[in-house]
Formats: structure tokens, sequence, C-alpha cells
């Protein structure tokens, strides 16, 4: 298990270990009538199995598993004290049961007595002292004891070793062992293990709501489309698995879907009225309604039968800084920890709200919760990530705090204050806002920090920046080898939000936020942002156009990666629409509303029209756009062999090219190297679609024919469209680099070395293309900041670098000059422009004399 940190074991939890090292191992057996029952249970019929078992019961009031099942019952179904009154009858009856005591923990806490909660602890640790060497031989006993050394504060590693594995070891299908192996890797944050082992579960226990109840929590911050699998395998099973429907009613309140949400959290309610988590949720959902009065009534009840029971308002913090409403959240936090000063998931949430409100006060709530609980993942990564931030470079001016690796904030720092304080300046003046404090931006070279930073655990899936709110957090260009993205576009599109959240208090939809973004880099650069092309065409016409009112769910769980791209997209798109159509005002009006709390549906039925007329409208408009798209191309879509279901195509237009044939005919001239007939199709696709970026788009296709046919005008050419196309493709950037330098088109060759800057700054070939071209064009002060950027790189040719900008700077009379000239001699002593440029150097540094006032004569 992939736990980190310091060991913490108690005494009380050592003689758990001590007592567990010397049992043998048996499995027990049960009555067929009570195995019967229990899969009543197991399938949620949890009424029904209480007044079985309370029949039973009273036939055979000595029986353990009978009255443990009766508990179970009443506790499913929130009858908690009737819970608590079978459970001290049966205490008073069973003087030596680990399970029962175990139970009686979780029975006493859900009545709100810790004191007795504790003393359950206590007495089974007592029991495996005096008796654990002969008493508890059986897997079943084991796995309790773990459990109990766990919630006794047991380092985790040490109970997997001598309680769990020796369970697992002794009986290998036994249930119990997944469930407590894999619960405490997601206690822990270890959420690959935890699904490593629920999966291994399934396939002994595939019927098994618990188990893929395990395998969803294991998903949910990761891959959600999994999570609902999961989820809905549970369910099946189980319709009234309670933890089951509040994971999903969570999943439902992320995609802001409040309505469907509310109705889950009453199926839970409908099984368990008194579950503290549902009252937790629908406490979330009058919070996000602006209702105090119902958010308190609610919270009321969580708390009804353990008053300060801290994973209430844990909860309901967490949710809402999820929400990105991290002041409110971290507000519940304090109130959990007020309950509990030893709740950690309090105070590592709590660490986290902090420090993405740029609280520095988050570090040493962080160091706390890891010396509290040294295997907890979260807390250990980020007292990790610590110690890597004081290791940054900090560059500041009034409006923002900059930290980055020292090396790259030496090569490109300023330029990154240099297009923040372009885009504050910009944004603020056009949505009129006066920001409260400074920005914070941190750039992670390491794609595991970032991850840490910004989700708590290492996995970055597929995230380029992030922004808190007054805290941004990117990948930095050394991260992204092989995915190369505009960091200038990065950095632009982050900012914008951290003015559209402080308009709106941090009270928005995410649609409309990362709508907003991607349409302000497109109105900063072209190039930027994106576009209608052939795919989003025929998303658009296909099944793939959302509802604007449900356009949050779309990022949640995207079917696959070119759907969460299409959900940025059409994001943007309807900003756009907004814009154009109704204007910047009404637009700015809808963020203020949402900032008093207003919902993103009446805020834009407001200042626009009825939610249905306007989606009606939109809809029109993205498909009249994407018709735009190739309008005299056939887009019949050819029958795929074993699709015969698929809806019949449109039949084909008469005399029109069939753009799949195309792009068809294009690969395969290509494939075949028949450069010169590859051409025409490819020109045509350029005609008709001319939004195309990546790696194999008909531009990039036709410049390399061009190139293996030697046309190389018409290489540059094509290229040139591209690069005023894809702000990303540092490969095009780089032969038009080459392809200008050669015919000596210094400007072209400074614009592209840009370009190529703008996505990786971290590499000498643009800064040697920027700096020759500088210098052709007499811009001295521009080729010298080059030629030093260079330098920083570890060029191919140090030696030309240092002489080429000890040149310039002893034009201007700059004393640096010499030492460069030194540092070009030491790499290359037989450099003979080198060596005349050092001797005039010296012979112009003799004849200058300097008077002892200090007043130097011209040179003799």
């Amino acid at each position: 298990m992939h736990f980190a940190g310091k060991c913490r074991f108690t005494k009380a939890a050592s003689s758990l270990v001590v007592a567990a090292l010397a049992t043998s191992l048996a499995v027990s057996a049960r009555a067929a009538d009570l195995d019967d029952v229990r899969k009543q249970f197991s399938k949620g019929q949890y009424a029904d199995c209480a007044r079985l078992a309370e029949r039973e019961v009273k036939d055979q009031p000595y029986s353990e598993e009978w009255r443990i099942l009766l508990i179970e019952s009443l506790v499913a179904t929130g009858r908690y004290t009737n819970a608590l009154a079978e459970t001290e009858v049966a205490l008073n009856r069973s003087y030596s049961s680990i399970k029962l005591r175990l139970l009686g923990h979780e029975v006493y806490r859900s009545n709100g007595d810790k004191e007795r909660a504790e003393r359950m602890l206590l007495e089974i640790n007592a029991l495996a002292e005096r008796r654990g060497g002969y008493a508890y031989r059986n897997p079943a006993n084991l796995v309790a004891l773990g459990r109990a050394a766990l919630l006794l504060g047991a380092d985790p590693r040490r109970v997997l070793e001598n309680f769990f594995d020796r369970a697992r070891a002794a009986d290998p299908s036994l249930r119990d062992t997944f469930l407590a192996m894999g619960q405490l890797a997601i206690d822990k944050g270890d959420d690959a293990l935890a699904a490593k082992t629920f999966a291994d579960g399934l396939k002994k226990f595939p019927e098994d709501a618990d188990m893929h109840f395990g395998l969803a929590q294991a998903y949910a911050s990761g891959d959600r489309r999994q999570m609902l699998q999961s989820l809905e395998a549970a369910l099946e099973i189980n319709t009234n698995h309670v933890p089951a429907l509040l994971l999903l009613a969570e999943h439902l309140i992320d995609g802001e879907e409040y309505e469907t949400a509310r109705k889950t959290i009453d199926r839970a309610l409908s099984v368990n009225p008194w579950h503290p988590s549902a009252w937790a949720s629908r406490a979330v959902l009058a919070y996000l309604a602006n209702d105090s009065d119902e958010e308190k009534a609610n919270r009321k009840k969580g708390l009804h039968f353990w008053e300060t029971n801290p994973a209430v308002d844990h909860f309901i913090g967490r949710k809402l800084s999820q929400k990105y409403r991290f002041t409110e959240g971290a507000n519940y936090q304090r109130i959990a920890l007020k309950f509990d000063k030893a709740f950690v998931p309090a105070k590592i949430q709590l660490a986290q709200d902090l420090l993405r409100l740029g609280e520095d006060e988050g570090w040493k709530l962080c160091h706390q919760a890891h010396e509290e609980d040294g295997y907890d993942v979260t807390a250990y990564n980020l007292v990790t990530l610590e110690e890597t931030l004081k290791q940054f470079a900090t560059l500041t001016n009034e409006h923002f705090i900059v930290r980055m690796s020292r090396q790259e904030a030496e090569i490109y720092g300023d330029e990154v204050l240099k297009l923040l304080d372009a885009a504050r300046e910009k944004l603020c003046t056009k949505y009129n806002v006066t920001l409260r404090k400074p920005t914070t931006i941190e750039i992670y070279p390491n794609q595991k920090d970032f991850g840490v930073r910004t989700f708590g655990m290492p996995h970055n899936p597929g995230f380029l920046g992030v922004c808190f709110g007054p805290v941004v957090t990117a990948n930095s260009p050394a991260s992204q080898t092989g995915h190369e993205a505009n960091w200038q576009a990065v950095l632009w599109h982050e900012f914008c939000h951290v003015i559209t959240l402080q308009m709106t208090e941090n009270k928005m939809p995410r649609w409309l936020s990362e709508g907003i973004s991607v349409y302000e880099e497109k109105q900063e650069n072209k190039t930027w942002g994106q576009v209608m092309n052939a795919k989003y065409r025929d998303m658009v016409l296909g099944k793939d156009l959302v509802a604007v009112s449900e356009l949050s769910s779309a990022f949640l769980a995207p079917r696959s990666d070119l759907h969460l791209q299409f959900a940025y997209y059409q994001s943007s798109l309807v900003v756009e629409y907004l814009i154009d159509r109704f204007g910047i005002e009404p637009f700015q009006a809808i963020l203020h509303d949402l900032g008093k709390g207003t919902d993103i549906n009446a805020a834009i039925e407001t200042h626009t029209k009825p939610m249905a007329e306007l989606e009606d409208n939109f809809a029109r408009y993205a498909r009249k756009l994407a018709r735009s798209v190739g309008p005299e191309l056939d887009w019949t879509k050819p029958k795929r062999p074993g699709n015969e279901d698929e809806d019949e195509p449109e039949a084909k237009p008469a005399n029109k090219d069939n753009y799949y044939e195309l792009v068809r005919q294009a690969s395969e001239l290509m494939r075949n190297k028949d450069w010169k007939a590859a051409k025409a199709p490819l020109q045509k696709l350029i005609d008709q679609v001319p939004a195309q970026t990546g790696p194999d788009n008909a531009y990039v296709m036709l410049a390399y024919a061009h190139r293996q046919l030697g046309e190389t005008n018409e290489e540059r050419q094509v290229l040139s469209t591209v690069a005023a196309i894809d702000p990303d493709d540092i490969e095009t950037f780089e032969r038009l680099m080459e392809l200008s330098l050669e015919s000596k088109d210094w400007d072209e060759a400074r614009r592209n070395a840009q370009r190529f800057l703008a996505v990786n700054p971290l590499v000498p070939r643009p800064y040697s293309s920027l700096a020759e071209s500088a210098e052709a064009l007499d811009d001295a002060d521009r080729a010298i900041a080059a030629w030093r950027k260079l330098l920083l790189l570890d060029p191919p040719d140090p030696a030309r670098a240092h002489f080429r900008l000890a040149k310039l700077l002893h034009e201007k009379r700059d004393p640096a000059a010499k030492r460069h000239v030194l540092k070009a001699l030491e790499e290359a002593p037989r450099f003979r422009d080198a060596q005349r440029l050092l001797l005039q150097i010296n012979r112009e540094n003799n004849s200058t004399r300097v008077n002892p006032a200090g007043a130097a004569n011209a040179p003799s």
C-alpha cells in the first residue's frame, strides 16, 4: 500500500497487533436461514430484515449473529435509538464479542455518545490483550480487530500486515477483508490501490453492492464515467443502498443538476430518514439556492442524534469548496474542527481551502494534519510540495505574485509578468472590475507537483491550469513535452477566471466560467481559443449539442476527450452568442446577478429571453455556423462494415465532393508518396474547411507534399497559413524560422521565433533565430536579451553566442563585453574573431585613463 509518512502506533493498538500474531485461523460457519436473511439485507430489504431478526432474537436471545443483524438493520433505517437499546441488551449478554463492540462503537457514535463509543474500542483492546492468543482465531475476528486498531490510531501498514493480510491468507474469499482493505485505501487517499482492491473483491463477489460502491468511491475523484457505472451496478443490486445514492447525489450537485440531486437525496431519506450525510447534502442544496433558513434546518436535522458530528459540517464545506466557494467552505471546516479538533479530513480540507485563497496558514495546517495522520497521502503530498515551493523564485509587482522555478524565472519570467499586466489592463477595464488583492500565479515544471497543489494528488487529468480565484496554478512548458500548449493563451484564460470569479463572488456555473475564458482568449488573439471545425460541425449537427441549462454536466463525465473539448467550445459559443446578440452590458449584469445569489437560468432570462426560447435560438445559431463549414461538400458518412443499424444517411447530393472521401483519398495518396496527386484533394479540403488544426490536418499534409516536390515558396505559403491558425504548432514555427533565415526575411523569422517561444520558451533554437533577426533589423536591445537567454539554455554553440553578445555589448560600451568574449575563447581558444575582439577591447581599455578626481579622459 502506498502510504507515506512516519509510524504512529498507540499502546492499545500495539496490544492488538501482538495478540494477532499469536492467532491461528479458521472459518466460521453460519446458519442457512441467517444467510438467507443476510442476502435480503444485501439487497436493501432492511425493514424486512429488522422484523425477521427481531423475531429470531426473541426465540434465540443469546444469538450474537441475529442480534448483530438486527442492530445493523435498525441503523440502516435510521432507528438509532432502537439500535442503541438492542446494543446495550446484546452487550449485557456478551462479554467477549469484538464484532459486537465494533458495531457498538458505530451505534454509540450515531447517537452522539462519543465517550461510550471510545469505551467500546478500549474494551476490544482489553479483550485482545487477555484472550487474543486463543479466542479470536477466525479471519472475521481478525478483520474486526484490524478495524478497531485503525480507530485506535494504529500504523496502517502494520494493520495490513498483521490483520488484513493474515485474514486474507487464511480465507481468500472473506468479503470483510476486501471491504476493510479497500476502505482503508480510500480513507488514506490511495484511490489506485482502493480500485484494485475492490476490483479484486468483485471477482469473488460480482453481485455485492458494497463492493461496487467501494469501486465507485475509488473512481470519484478521477474517472467519473467509471464511477457512474459502478454506482449503477450497486443500485441495480440494492436500490436502497444509501451511500451509493448519496454519492450519486454528490455527482449531480457537481453537475448542477440540483433538482435531480434533490430527488436522489429524497430516495436515500426514504430509506434512512435521519442519515447525517443526506441532510448535509440537502443543506448544500439550500445553501447553493441562497436559502439560509432551509440550510440551517437541514443541517440541524443532520446533527439531530449527534450534535457535534464533525462529518456534517466537513461535508457541507467540502461541497462548497468544490463550487470554488473556498471562504464559506473554510468556515464550515472550522466549525467541524471545533466539534473535533483531531478530525483530520476537516483539517486537510481547511488547509487546502486556505492555500487556494492564498493564505499561508494553510501550510501550518498541512503539517499539523501530517503529524496527526502520517499516512494520509494528501497531507504528506502537500507537506512535501512546500519544500519544493521554497526553492522557487518569486517575481512581484503591484498586482501579481509569480512563483516559478529559478531557471524558468530567469528565462521567461519577465514575459509572464508582461502578459499578466496586459491581461489585467484589458480585462479589468472591459468588465469594470477592480481586483481586491494581488493575484498569485504558480507555474510548475513538474506535472506531479502541479497535481498536488491543485488536486491534492500527483495525478494531472489533462489540466493546463486552474484558477481558484486569487490563486492560479499552471503547468509550465517543461511539463508538456509531446503535448505542447501555448502558455500565453493558458495564462490569459486563467486570469480571465480571476476577473469573473470575483465579479460573481465565485457563484457561477462551470460552463459559463470556462466559456468566458475561451471566448476572451479568441478576443485577444484570433489564433487562441477554439473555432468551428469538421469534428465540431459533425457534433453540432448530430446529437452532441447540449442544452444551455445543462452545459455544466457536459464537463463532469464526458464520453471522450473530444467531448470535453467540445464542452469548452460550445460554452464559448454560448458566450459569443449572448454578447453579440444582447451586448456586453446585459452580459455583465448576468454576472453581477450571480454574485447576488441569483440562479443562472433566472439571471440569463432577466437580461435576455426566456430560457426555452434562448436555447432554441442558440441551437439555430450554432447549426447555421456549423453548416457554413464546407458548404459545397457532401458530408454523408460512409457506412462502416457491421453497422447496418446506423441511421440511414442522407442521399448524396449530385456533383458534390464527399468530405470523408477527400480525406481518404488524400491520406492514401500521401501514404503512396504521390505528392503531386495529393495536392488536389488537400487543396479542396482547405478551400472548403479552412479551420484545421492538429498534426494530420490538410495544411500540414499539403505543406509536406510541396516540400517533397521542392516547391519551397508554396510550402512556406501554406505553413504561414497554419501559423496564423494554430497557436501550438511549434514544428511549423520552427520550419518557418528555418526558411525565413535562409531567405533573410528577418521580420518573418522574428515573428515565428516569438510564436515558438509562446509555446516553449525553454529551448535554444528560437532565441538564436530571434537574436539573429533582431541584429539584422538593428534592434540591438532585443538581440542582446535573446543572446543572454540563449546562454541560459546550454546552447550547442556557446562560443558563438558569447561572441555575438560580446560584440553587441562592446558597441554599447558595456564592460560586460570582455567577460563574454573571454567565455567565447574559453569554449573555443582558436576563435579568431573573438581573439580580435578581445585585443580591440584591451587596446581601448588601455588607452582610457582616469584622473584622481574620477573624470575619464578621452582616448589618446
